[in-house]
């Protein structure tokens, strides 16, 4: 056999790539297994939390089931009683009146408090400290102090208006005030996230749109409603859906200040699902009103991102 046979019979090594040393490859795959073995865990936490549970109550929503017995299929049953529940509507009643109320303060009094912030002044680092500082606060430490605060008989607002001279309020022991307190509290916590998005936003104004408004003889508010404001438009827009979406679900402060009351005034959606679900003992009801909770968070996503993509092209 000759030498050419010899060298046409043995098997050809895949071609290296040029620049490649040997060993390259095998070290790039370590290197991606390393950054998957980092990876991987914290995914599979956030999927078993997340996508499991909602599954399974999706489940648990066309079933009538009490967490000991086993479960009995029920079909759409539970959304068929969910229509014509007058509990369930009137959490939705409170929610909207708790919404109404909240989205407006918290967006106007985010952007007052941004516009008093985004100045040169001594001490400004500690004065955005001191804003942020109730939203990174416990939301059970808020009802609770706020409890305290609004107590019709030794509240520290009661004995404001005590020395005021003024009526006292039944304020958490009222039916027609208790929400509107509620509101307030939310505020003094939630007021800060609106203030963060609209102190970036006003920083990214640019300054030459602001000199030349001067010079054309425009006051500060001429130039605040004229120049800024539009640049401001879409944050507006984000703030607003957000806390929209923050309100529908509140539960929290109505749980550690008033757990509904009175008389059920305070009654959200989330605080009602949680008494079918986790007092009574109703997880299939309780279910399926978390999947109503769903859609109306999900109708609210695709009006946001409908209206974005129509503001958007008319930009452009």
């Amino acid at each position: 056999m000759t030498a050419s046979a010899l060298t046409a019979s043995r098997p050809k090594r895949p071609a290296q790539r040029p620049g490649q040393r040997p060993g390259a490859r095998l070290r790039r795959w370590k290197n991606d297994l390393g950054g998957w073995a980092f990876v991987i865990p914290g995914s599979a936490l956030v999927l078993g939390l997340s996508i499991f549970p909602a599954v399974w109550a999706l489940a648990l929503s066309f079933q009538k089931w009490d967490g000991f017995s086993p479960p009995e299929a029920v079909g759409g049953g539970n959304y068929s009683e969910l229509v014509g529940d007058g509990d369930f509507w009137d959490a939705v009643l409170h929610t909207g009146v708790y919404t109404a109320l909240f989205v407006p303060m918290s967006v106007l009094a985010g952007l007052f408090l941004a516009v008093a912030l985004n100045r040169r002044i001594r001490f400004i680092g500690f004065y955005r400290t001191a804003i942020f500082v109730p939203f990174v606060a416990s939301a059970a430490a808020t009802g609770i102090l706020s409890t305290y605060l609004f107590n019709p008989q030794f509240g520290l607002v009661n004995n404001v208006l005590r020395v005021l001279g003024l009526p006292q309020q039944g304020w958490l022991e009222d039916r027609g005030q208790a929400m509107f307190v509620i509101a307030i509290m939310s505020l003094w916590g939630q007021a800060a996230f609106t203030t963060v998005i609209y102190l970036a936003a006003l920083q990214d104004v640019p300054t030459e749109l602001l000199e030349a408004a001067r010079l054309d003889g425009a006051n500060r508010w001429q130039a605040f409603w004229r120049v800024v404001w539009p640049q401001l438009s879409p944050v507006t827009v984000f703030t607003t859906i957000w806390q929209v979406i923050q309100s529908i679900q509140l539960f929290d402060l109505v749980y550690t200040s008033t757990r509904g009351g009175p008389l059920d005034a305070t009654q959200t959606i989330v605080y009602y699902l949680w008494e079918k679900a986790f007092r009574e003992l109703r997880f299939g009801y309780g279910s399926a009103v978390a999947y109503v909770l769903f859609g109306i968070t999900l109708l609210i996503t695709i009006a946001v991102v409908v209206y974005g993509r129509r503001r958007g092209q008319e930009a452009f």
